[in-house]
């Protein structure tokens, strides 16, 4: 019997592999990763796509022995998707991330090949999500419409090379220019009520990613993707929460136990700053959260 899926919300870590590399395939399952996505866009050249597809099986059966969810990233329908799908979702992968995705019509078309597979197959009606990957100006201004397109996205991606080529922005690793689309990404994905998940870093610096999946966090994401194995540990760290931020949540719901006194005071005070029920409430969901990713909460 399989292991429930973990939520969306507990999905840290999201792990691009080759979609034509086996031995990638077989390390994915020891990096701990949350989630390996088989990529069988930009890294799989055309003419290796239908050796990649015919992986697909081996691959998300290894990855979900381990614990791991299944995820592939496809081209769009426009070019090899079709073929990609027709191939991939007997595999039965758990998530389906399309790329270069602008358009919501791009996603409902999608959510109707995914379902139309499944009847032909005889799987299970439903059980693949879907993830778009936004990357360029157009998607990122739709973002809200393309996550509300299926009943079947579960999250939406955000790009870090196709979204800078397309603006025309200058890469640096700090990650600047990207800024504002980052931040409209996660709000449109917060208001349309699905995980929003952060764009990949894309420098071999884990310093660097540290420091991105960081600023990430404190945008309010709670998952980013991963080109590099090595970030894997970073951003499984980055995404969740530190003994300190334990300890300052523990802290921050014993001042406002201390005050209130039974009198349902809104407000509290610690170490000179003021406390609103807002940040009460997150200290909470935070305490959850670790929780449920097995960090000792115990004061």
């Amino acid at each position: 019997m399989n292991a429930p899926r973990r939520p969306p919300a507990l999905r840290r870590s999201w792990l691009f592999v080759g979609g034509n590399d086996p031995s990638a395939h077989a390390r994915a399952c020891e990096l701990g990763a949350d989630v390996v996505i088989q990529e069988l866009e930009d890294s799989t050249p055309p003419s290796l796509r239908p050796q990649a597809r015919s992986l697909a099986g081996s691959a998300y059966a290894s990855w979900r022995e381990a614990g791991i969810l299944a995820a592939v990233r496809i081209n769009p329908l426009e070019t090899d998707g079709l073929a990609d799908l027709a191939e991939v979702i007997p595999a039965q992968p758990d998530i389906v991330l399309m790329s270069k995705v602008s358009e919501p019509a791009q996603v409902t078309r999608l959510s109707e090949e995914v379902a139309r597979l499944e009847r032909e197959h005889g799987l299970p009606a439903g059980k693949i999500e879907l993830v778009p990957n936004i990357e360029s100006a157009r998607g990122i201004m739709q973002t809200y419409a393309i996550a509300k397109a299926s009943d079947r996205v579960t999250g939406v991606a955000g790009s870090t090379e196709d979204m800078a080529a397309d603006l025309g922005a200058i890469r640096g690793k700090d990650g600047h220019e990207l800024a504002y689309v980052r931040q409209r990404l996660h709000v449109e994905s917060v208001a349309a009520g699905v995980s929003s998940i952060d764009c990949p870093y894309t420098f071999a610096d884990n310093e660097g990613c540290e420091s991105d999946a960081r600023y990430a966090r404190r945008l309010g994401y709670l998952a980013k993707l991963i080109n590099d194995s090595a970030h894997v540990a970073v951003v499984n760290a980055a995404m969740t929460p530190s003994d300190a931020e334990v300890r300052e949540a523990h802290a921050i719901i014993a001042a406002f136990d201390a005050d209130s006194r039974g009198l349902g005071n809104q407000q509290a005070q610690l170490d000179g700053r003021l406390l609103e029920l807002p940040i009460h409430s997150n200290a909470q969901r935070l305490l959850e959260r670790a929780a449920a990713l097995g960090v000792n909460v115990k004061r």
